[in-house]
């Protein structure tokens, strides 16, 4: 072969950090290793891979094109790696999982897993849809677990469970004891809800069609906690998804509205890249995910 994974590994890495400094720091090389790893690799096809910006090196098309490709083999490569050194995977995975999926699902899945696959680790990314996104598509994760839906093409998108976006109040707020609202209820309300982005905010937006433009949007939040404290506190009404008001509505903080006339029906996903190696640790996270349904 005329290049070595060392090389790859290189090339990988400047594609992240566009920088081959802190690409060597992240493999714990020199600088001037990482350089000529990068040199001969370019070298050895009479190629050019990046596009050299002041001190960023930026992919070009041709390095777009071979990214995904290098990525799976490097994975395949690693995983032959375990696979030989201990007759075993462990299974070591970076999961992204969106605010609602991260804080309330996943970290029992990320421990049920561990616990079956010892010696295992998972590295938990929890932010927005467009966020997880993003790192999919840049190889920082191996698997998203989100709420929103995407359509990129390099991505592919396979449906996990059913959930609903829930319209709450506080207890002492004039609608507790409401037995619907009407659209001029939901005209009249002081929303408060997650930050554009996010995929509960995606899901609102497509059931409040026809009344977006005119809805009172009071607070946008990032944290369903802190969503969820602003109406307790009586500033207004929220919509979250109904996993993340379970133990609320158990305790009486919050009183969940019925909205009838609204679809709030939503699912969750995983999201992986279509390039992406399927290790055998990815197929049982995949496997523990629907089994916790």
């Amino acid at each position: 072969m005329k290049y070595s994974f060392r090389q790859l590994e290189v090339f990988l890495a400047t594609a992240a950090h566009e920088n081959l400094t802190r690409a060597a720091e992240s493999l714990a090389m020199s600088q001037s290793a990482a350089s000529s790893a990068l040199r001969d690799l370019e070298q050895q096809f009479s190629v050019q891979l990046f596009d050299r910006i002041g001190k960023r090196l930026q992919l070009n098309e041709l390095g777009q094109n071979i990214r995904p490709r290098v990525e799976a083999l490097l994975d395949q490569a690693r995983s032959l790696e375990q696979a030989m050194a201990r007759h075993e995977e462990p299974g070591h995975l970076k999961v992204g999982a969106t605010l609602s999926i991260g804080n309330y699902l996943a970290v029992e899945i990320m421990a049920q897993y561990m616990l079956e696959q010892p010696g295992a680790k998972v590295q938990l990314q929890v932010a927005n849809t467009s966020t997880i996104v993003q790192k999919l598509l840049n190889f920082e994760l191996d698997i998203g677990l989100i709420e929103g839906e995407t359509q990129h093409a390099d991505l592919e998108m396979l449906p996990w469970r059913d959930d609903e976006l829930v319209v709450f109040c506080a207890p002492d707020h004039p609608w507790a004891g409401k037995p619907w609202l009407n659209d001029e209820d939901l005209l009249a309300a002081q929303w408060i809800i997650r930050e554009p982005g996010s995929g509960t905010r995606q899901h609102f937006e497509w059931a409040m069609h026809g009344l977006l433009p005119q809805l009172q949007i009071k607070l946008e939040l990032q944290h369903t906690e802190a969503i969820k404290r602003a109406v307790e506190a009586g500033l207004g009404v929220g919509c979250l998804s109904a996993i993340t008001l379970v133990e609320a509505f158990r305790r009486g903080s919050l009183v969940p509205l019925s909205v009838p006339q609204r679809d709030f029906r939503r699912g969750f996903y995983f999201a992986l890249h279509r390039s992406k190696f399927r290790t055998a640790g990815l197929q049982s996270w995949l496997e523990l995910c629907r089994a916790s349904v």
